[in-house]
Parts: C-alpha cells; sequence; structure tokens
C-alpha cells in the first residue's frame, strides 16, 4: 500500500528454555531498532537458558541495528544468559559486523539450527 511504513518484523517464541527472536526486513534507523531492543530485553528478563537470535532474513542492517544487539548482549550478559547471532548473514549485514569491528563482540552460528543445538 502506498504510504505503508515497512519495517523490519520481529517475532519472539520460546521453546525448550530458547528464546528464539527471528528478525525480517531492514532494520536501520528508521525501522524496528526499538522493535528488537525490546525483544532482546525481554528475552535477558525472562530466565530462559539462551536468546538466538536469527538475522537470515535480514537484508539491511546499520549502526541503530548494531546499537540494539549491542545493547542486548550487555543485558545478556548481565543475567548471564547467553546470546547467539545466527545467520546465514547477508553481505550487508556481514559487513557491518566487520568495518565496525564487531564480529569478535557476538557469539555467531552459521543458521538456526545450529545455534539451538549448542
Amino acid at each position: 500500500m502506498a504510504g505503508e511504513e515497512v519495517g523490519p518484523t520481529v517475532l519472539t517464541t520460546v521453546s525448550d528454555g530458547v528464546v528464539l527472536i527471528r528478525v525480517r526486513g531492514a532494520v536501520d534507523d528508521w525501522a524496528g531498532p526499538a522493535e528488537l531492543v525490546d525483544a532482546l530485553t525481554a528475552a535477558a528478563d525472562g530466565g530462559e537458558q539462551r536468546t538466538v537470535v536469527d538475522l537470515s532474513g535480514v537484508d539491511f542492517a546499520d549502526s541503530a541495528a548494531l546499537h540494539a544487539l549491542l545493547h542486548g548482549r550487555r543485558k545478556h550478559e548481565k543475567a548471564g544468559i547467553p546470546l547467539v547471532v545466527a545467520g546465514p548473514l547477508s553481505v550487508n549485514v556481514h559487513r557491518l559486523f566487520e568495518v565496525t569491528g564487531t564480529l569478535d563482540a557476538f557469539r555467531f552460528a552459521d543458521d538456526v539450527g545450529t545455534a539451538l543445538a549448542e
């Protein structure tokens, strides 16, 4: 529809002690970081055993998305809950982590299945 705001879709499910946050679309300064921050904060506060953030459906992310993920990582560290970022990552998203020097700041898995099996 014309004029309709298009942002990412952030879906959260909990199963067997794992919170799975699936993010789809573009996450940038205009759309999505607040949803992602809310989902990551709820996951860190929820007391589950692990959180997996599925970024395989994200085609673009900017510093606002990275800020949301770093915020979530801090919340998870404080709560003692592992946070895993699952791919496969698009070239644009991988480049964001690479250019900002944050590849080592996160635990990455090749895909959701691998992240859930850890």
